[in-house]
């Protein structure tokens, strides 16, 4: 589903996802989990299992398989997504990014505590020293590596070359970050409020820098913007949609729709 560059979906008014002080939030998770260990944060779309659909809809649309395929996840947050891709077997290098430092210290203690859980489950004493060193690659395989990066205004190769990704990741994920850019009002656009064109400037920007990033398919997860919206931002874009998963739809007004939205889009 094609649109021309003047089909991009009207812009939507700031609010506070996207105005919002992300640090405070981190800083308050982080302690938090500082009293509870096992207390990770928050994990956004919980309640519908969007993590699962994403999960599964990369699963059957990535040309690499899952035990190859490298994952990138923009705006990572406490890093519940990268972890729960671990758990359902996604073997490949993994890479969370996010703008916040403190997001991206959360996401380490997370991760460290989950390992930290894991290796007090106990098991076989008796293992041999061979397989013993097995598991031992096996976990530095599996470690998500995590890195403070800004999507829309840091350079693209310092989430490309340093991790030998010249062509790009082979999945990009996306659960909420286009979300938060698409209420956030940049510096550039304060000025001009009635500007379409301008107030849908870091979302193009957004758009663009993912096609970059993505080798094979880009996964994206919203609440803000409809199925179609998301096609029609995305389609002309280089992609072409090759998965949507279903959720719960409810009508009102007339109008039927579902309150979140997950889409697969393949790179062309």
């Amino acid at each position: 589903m094609a649109s021309s560059e003047g089909d991009a979906p009207a812009p939507l008014p700031p609010s506070e996802l996207g105005t919002k002080d992300w640090d405070t939030l981190y800083a308050r998770e982080l302690a938090n989990q500082q009293r509870s260990p096992e207390d990770s944060g928050t994990v956004w779309f919980s309640e519908t299992d969007a993590e699962g659909n994403m999960a599964r809809l990369a699963e059957e649309n990535v040309k690499e398989g899952k035990c190859r395929a490298s994952v990138l996840d923009l705006g990572c947050g406490n890093g519940s997504l990268l972890g729960f891709f671990r758990e359902v077997g996604w073997r490949g290098r993994a890479l969370g990014v996010d703008y916040s430092r403190l997001s991206i210290e959360l996401a380490r203690r997370v991760q460290a505590c989950g390992s930290c859980l894991r290796e007090g489950d106990g098991g076989d004493d008796d293992r041999d020293e061979e397989e013993d060193d097995e598991k031992e690659e096996e976990g530095k395989r599996r470690e998500i590596e995590l890195a403070v990066w800004d999507i829309i205004n840091d350079p693209l190769d310092k989430v490309l070359s340093p991790y030998n990704m010249p062509q790009g990741w082979d999945v990009v994920l996306d659960k909420g970050t286009f979300d938060a850019i698409s209420l956030a009002r940049s510096s550039t656009t304060a000025a001009a409020d009635d500007d379409d064109d301008n107030n849908n400037a870091p979302c193009a920007a957004y758009v663009s820098r993912v096609h970059s990033l993505t080798r094979d398919i880009f996964v994206i997860t919203s609440c803000n913007w409809t199925q179609d919206e998301l096609i029609r931002w995305f389609s002309d874009a280089g992609f072409v949609v090759a998965a949507t998963a279903p959720y719960r739809s409810f009508t009102f007004g007339g109008h039927k729709g579902q309150a979140v939205s997950t889409v697969c889009f393949r790179k062309l």
